[in-house]
Parts: structure tokens; C-alpha cells; sequence
């Protein structure tokens, strides 16, 4: 039993530095964090657009495939970034 105890503790507990508690992370953690969500915010906003402007280099035939008239893409393509 004492060797499945031991596997309890952290590295750190076991390198004798502080641990906190887990609802208490340090700024740099929180500020990683937020800026791996704008990131992936802004890359799912990028991937909208390219697929907006995908569907402006559409054909008609392509297009009707797919269920969607000219009218209706080119609205879509030209919708801003943020929309």
C-alpha cells in the first residue's frame, strides 16, 4: 500500500515547492489560456471566411448541388468576418 500512496503526491509536493490549490492558477496560466481561446476564436473565424469565399468560386452547377443559388452565396461570401 505504501507504494500506491506514493504515487499520490505531485512533483512538486515531492521537489518540496508550493502547490496551490486548484481554483488558484497563477496569471500566467489564466493569460495562457485566454490566448489560446482568441487563437482558436480567430481560427474559426478564418475558417468561416474561406469557406464564404469557397462558395463565391463556386459554379452555378456546383452550387445547385449543393442546394444554394448564386444569389444566396454571394450574400453569404460577402458577409463580414465577424458574422
Amino acid at each position: 500500500m505504501d507504494t500506491i500512496a506514493t504515487f499520490r503526491h505531485s512533483a512538486t509536493e515531492l521537489l518540496g515547492q508550493p502547490t496551490r490549490p486548484s481554483g488558484q492558477r497563477g496569471f500566467a496560466s489564466r493569460l495562457a489560456q485566454v490566448v489560446r481561446s482568441l487563437a482558436k476564436w480567430i481560427g474559426h473565424l478564418l475558417e468561416r471566411r474561406r469557406g464564404r469565399l469557397a462558395l463565391l468560386e463556386m459554379t452555378d452547377d456546383q452550387l445547385k448541388d449543393i442546394g444554394i443559388s448564386r444569389c444566396d452565396a454571394h450574400r453569404e461570401g460577402i458577409k463580414p468576418l465577424w458574422e
